[in-house]
């Protein structure tokens, strides 16, 4: 696994766009397929093979589905080996030594393959949800282009698309142990007893606005604090249900005070690099009311941006 992307951009596959509208390619290719199931009354769960290290993603034949999709087969593109990949909305089959999971829970675990199979087929199965009625006619839509389009019945068509949002890591400047990153609790967060999580800010990008104007925009409105010296750093989607995390790291005043808007954060501080490697090794870091520190989560790309700082790459 590469440890330079977020954990939700790696993938290999060669998508091969010219083959979605192919429908005699695209007929013989599931024959041969390898497919991936998503089980979306399960909030999109696939199955794994586990517990080894890393946890394999499983795919399929097309003639093992237990039953008849709920979705057509969706083309996601072609294996190293040409052998054709595919996802489907279907109750997931019963197979031994696998389990079900969930891409927040295994997407940093997987092997970039797998990683980057699950993340795509899991933003087109949210996407396809999202969508049955078009926007512009009010009429129901049709999976077209090997789920890729949809379309209604007067030819008005529809493509996948996410929504961009950035996540800054703001830090202080300071290389070393004592220098500090800000972080946040959010609002609506649910309440864990005992522990408080901070990540980084976010939020989505305006009509008419840059990312890095949103950066400038969200952390005043969140925190209050000015940032500067915005740099891009990574980017990776969150198909939870259809973003594109645009990550960037900034410069703040660390003696500037912070003034949190408490409809969208309930917490905010500054925590030193010491403070974050020791809830990184599974320290216990005070954080108030007898709450210890819980960063995000790793399949997020604000711990990828956390451990970027961390390692002093800022």
């Amino acid at each position: 696994m590469s440890e330079d992307a977020p954990p939700l951009a790696r993938a290999t596959l060669d998508r091969s766009a010219h083959r979605r509208t192919d429908p005699d390619w695209l007929a013989e290719a599931w024959e041969r397929a390898r497919v991936l199931v998503l089980d979306s009354t399960d909030g999109g769960r696939a199955l794994v093979r586990g517990p080894a290290a890393p946890p394999e993603l499983v795919l399929v034949g097309a003639g093992e589905l237990p039953e008849v999709p709920r979705s057509v087969p969706m083309f996601l593109g072609v294996e190293p080996d040409g052998v054709p990949v595919f996802a489907v909305d279907s109750t997931l089959p019963e197979l031994p030594d696998t389990r079900r999971a969930h891409l927040r829970e295994v997407g940093h675990l997987l092997v970039d393959r797998d990683a980057g199979i699950f993340t795509t087929a899991l933003a087109l199965l949210n996407w396809h949800r999202r969508h049955g009625y078009s926007a512009a006619t009010g009429q129901p839509t049709q999976v077209d282009e090997a789920g890729w389009s949809r379309v209604d019945p007067t030819g008005d068509r529809t493509w996948p698309r996410t929504d961009p949002a950035m996540i800054v890591l703001v830090h202080d400047g300071v290389a070393g142990p004592d220098g500090r990153c800000l972080l946040g609790n959010n609002a609506t967060w649910p309440r864990v007893p005992g522990e408080r999580r901070f990540s980084c800010l976010a939020g989505y990008v305006e009509p008419g606005e840059s990312a890095e104007a949103a950066v400038l925009r969200e952390v005043r409105e969140e925190v209050g604090v000015a940032v500067e010296e915005i740099r891009y750093a990574a980017s990776q989607a969150w198909p939870f249900p259809g973003s594109l995390m645009l990550g960037f790291l900034a410069r703040a005043d660390a003696d500037a005070p912070i003034r949190v808007d408490p409809a969208e954060i309930a917490h905010a501080r500054w925590f030193s690099r010491q403070e974050i490697g020791a809830a990184l090794a599974g320290e216990r870091v005070p954080v108030g009311g007898g709450d210890r520190l819980l960063l995000p989560p790793p399949s997020s790309i604000a711990l990828f941006l956390v451990r970027h700082w961390l390692d002093d790459r800022a």
